[in-house]
């Protein structure tokens, strides 16, 4: 199989773009850090990148919290337009398989029970509570603590920033996509993924690079609210793997399909913080109480239906990973 992998010589495209090779798959790379003129925003340069190719994985995207509102136009240039601008090539050429670098943020905050009321969504935290220190959502109903729960794929959309937002854009614009030529389409909503080659000192990686960073600078990595909040720390090259077996899958015509991508064993990120710390021999991390108003409190998902339906299963364990991050 001849797969254009757009972002390929990013983060997790070039995880994709190896583990495709080792099954015997042609990989090209599609990425304007290895040819400026492969743009995804470019009609032109995608039709003739899509020659000869039988799917797309498409990784190209501007990712993280960013550095605010200002970030907006261009998340939505390179997320939304960019994909916006892919599909319609790949309708023009007939190219009809399509796997979507997804992400959890399109649900917002996780699951929660409270144990009056069941299952709750708690609404976006406010400014007054999280600078009083009060980290956790209450119950919308009573005002109770809640217990966190994994979510599963049919939980409603609830994006809560800039980048959250794009995602969901992504995938409704791949679904339209689907059901207009018939053609089938995978969202993995890839939970927090670290490893090899996780870009570093820029506002736009993850929390994992962050800690990473300070750590190479003999520096104590800052853990923002009280460190317990959940989430999901899922290896490259499980993820990488995944989108191996989404592009040899035979998915459902003229839907999307959307599959939550994660190890299946939460942590905090206080846990995190503290595994990286003890692998690269730094200092401690400090817990500092600060937040950014555009994080959730926990996230973590249930891939139970990735497993199921594709036969993937996650290789990388936490303390395994987290020992090699350190030392990348």
């Amino acid at each position: 199989m001849r797969v254009l992998v757009t972002g390929g010589a990013g983060f997790i495209g070039s995880h994709v773009v190896e583990a495709l090779r080792a099954r015997g798959h042609e990989a090209v790379v599609y990425d304007v850090r290895a040819d400026p003129a492969a743009d995804v925003r470019d009609p032109a340069a995608v039709r003739r990148a899509l020659a000869g190719v039988d799917a797309v994985s498409h990784q190209a995207a501007m990712v993280g919290l960013g550095t605010g509102f200002a970030d907006a136009a261009e998340y939505v240039s390179r997320n939304d337009l960019g994909t916006a601008v892919l599909l319609t090539a790949m309708a023009e050429t007939g190219v009809r398989h399509l796997v979507l670098a997804g992400s959890m943020v399109v649900y917002g905050e996780g699951r929660y029970a409270c144990a009056r009321h069941g299952a709750v969504r708690p609404g976006p935290r406010a400014v007054a509570e999280l600078a009083a220190g009060r980290f956790e959502p209450a119950c919308p109903v009573c005002g109770a603590d809640l217990s966190p729960e994994l979510v599963s794929e049919d939980a409603p959309a609830d994006p809560r920033n800039v980048y959250a937002t794009t995602k969901l854009t992504q995938e409704h614009l791949t679904a339209a996509w689907a059901r207009a030529t018939g053609s089938s389409a995978v969202s993995l909503r890839y939970h927090n993924v670290y490893g090899p080659r996780m870009p570093r000192d820029t506002p736009y990686a993850g929390v994992a690079s962050f800690f990473r960073s300070a750590l190479a600078r003999g520096e104590a990595p800052r853990v923002f609210e009280d460190g317990r909040q959940r989430r999901d720390f899922v290896h490259v090259r499980d993820v990488a793997a995944a989108n191996a077996a989404a592009l040899e899958a035979d998915p459902a015509a003229g839907a999307l399909t959307a599959y939550n991508t994660g190890s299946g064993e939460p942590h905090t990120v206080g846990e995190m913080a503290r595994a990286l710390a003890a692998a690269h021999g730094g200092p401690e991390p400090v817990v500092t109480g600060e937040y950014r108003l555009g994080d959730v409190r926990h996230i973590t998902a249930d891939s139970a239906r990735l497993r199921e339906e594709l036969g993937w299963r996650p290789e990388v364990g936490f303390a395994q990973g987290m020992a090699e991050f350190a030392r990348s």
